[in-house]
């Protein structure tokens, strides 16, 4: 049977993947508190069911840092994505540009910048973190400029990464050496459908964007290697005004979780922010998304758009994020979920049933407009 919600595209993803690749995007950090509150305390959000309202004609579009999308939703860079699927962040920016939806690609992506532009039939959005290797950050830019990329989404919740147990428990983090890719090579050969089409066919197994520096190492521990050399703790908002001078397009600042930190981005000349705590998998114990964007919403006062992540499940998520103050949200997991699934078609059935669970969202609460979704729909 096919998925007909997130939930299902999550199972289908847990019997498809191996284990080590699927706790690795489905977890979060130490206990997961936060993971499991940016589910339910979006979920916990009564709305308000109006009636006699005239919504015979809905429109679900919203426009993005200045281009039309067919949702008021972008699919949030996930890093590795491209072992979910084959060559899968060329798949999932496929999809996205035929469901009418921005793609943003990680910096620790399997696909570089070069092949995602030359495979996608749209502008997609670039991902970055602050590395300690500016010119290496110069260059990045430089290339993600030439190939298109129509914004810049600037992560800055990972001074270091958090503690994810998971990745300890299945065998991706913490066991280097060959005791650990026999511990993955075994978990691979359980899922024979993966191994064929993404372990074999889905080769080079590389870090497309990275690969330059990491001087032909490729494997998982090379990869976490090179995260905790070069992932800059000593970043400040000083550092934006390095990124501004070499980036002229929308700058989205990824990871606010605070008003005075939502202010901090307004005022150095940030385009946008993505209310966020990386889904759960830094700070655990931190507010969920939805407890964290009223007030943030409330400081921003509506001088720049706001993204928001973490949690979203359904068309409906999406109307409670923007009744909270969002502009739009992006979805990670989701989308991993549903290319690990299916592909590229699995990822274009995703964004359709989010589309229409959105439709119904709207019309149930006497909306017919995303311009029309505020506070006042929330019971």
């Amino acid at each position: 049977m096919k998925p007909v919600s997130i939930s299902d595209y999550r199972q289908a993803a847990r019997r498809r993947l191996p284990r080590f690749l699927f706790e690795y995007i489905d977890g979060g950090s130490y206990s997961e508190t936060t993971l499991k509150r940016n589910v339910a305390d979006l979920e916990a959000l009564a709305v308000r069911q109006r009636v006699l309202r005239n919504v015979s004609v809905i429109d679900t579009s919203a426009t993005l840092f200045g281009a039309k999308a067919a949702l008021p939703l972008a699919l949030a860079p996930v890093g590795l994505s491209g072992l979910y699927g084959r060559r899968g962040e060329v798949q999932a920016a496929r999809a996205a540009a035929a469901s009418g939806v921005p793609f943003t690609l990680s910096t620790v992506s399997a696909c570089s910048i070069e092949e995602v532009a030359a495979g996608a039939s749209a502008p997609f959005w670039f991902q970055l973190y602050m590395i300690r290797d500016r010119a290496f950050m110069a260059d990045l830019l430089a290339r993600a400029d030439e190939a298109g990329c129509s914004a810049l989404v600037f992560t800055v919740d990972m001074p270091m990464p958090g503690a994810r147990y998971r990745d300890y428990r299945s065998g991706l983090a913490g066991a280097p050496g060959l005791g650990g890719d026999l511990r993955r090579i075994f978990q691979a050969v359980q899922r024979p459908a993966w191994a064929w089409n993404v372990g074999l066919h889905g080769r080079p197994h590389t870090l497309g964007n990275v690969a330059p520096v990491l001087e032909g190492r490729s494997g998982i521990e090379d990869f976490f290697a090179w995260m905790g050399e070069n992932f800059d703790p000593g970043v400040t908002w000083d550092d934006l005004d390095w990124v501004r001078t070499r980036w002229r397009k929308p700058m989205i600042i990824k990871g606010v979780l605070d008003p005075d930190d939502a202010r901090q981005a307004l005022d150095l000349g940030a385009d946008g922010i993505v209310v966020s705590n990386h889904g759960g998998r830094q700070l655990d114990g931190a507010l969920s998304t939805a407890r964290a964007l009223p007030a943030i919403a409330a400081a921003v006062d509506r001088r720049m758009p706001i993204l928001a992540d973490g949690g979203v499940r359904s068309g409906l998520d999406i109307l409670r994020m923007l009744a909270l103050g969002a502009d739009g949200v992006m979805i990670g997991r989701a989308w991993a979920y549903a290319l690990s699934a299916g592909g590229s078609a699995g990822v274009s059935r995703m964004l359709d049933m989010l589309k229409a669970e959105f439709r119904v969202a709207m019309g149930l609460a006497g909306v017919a407009a995303v311009s029309d979704i505020d506070v006042s729909l929330l019971a």
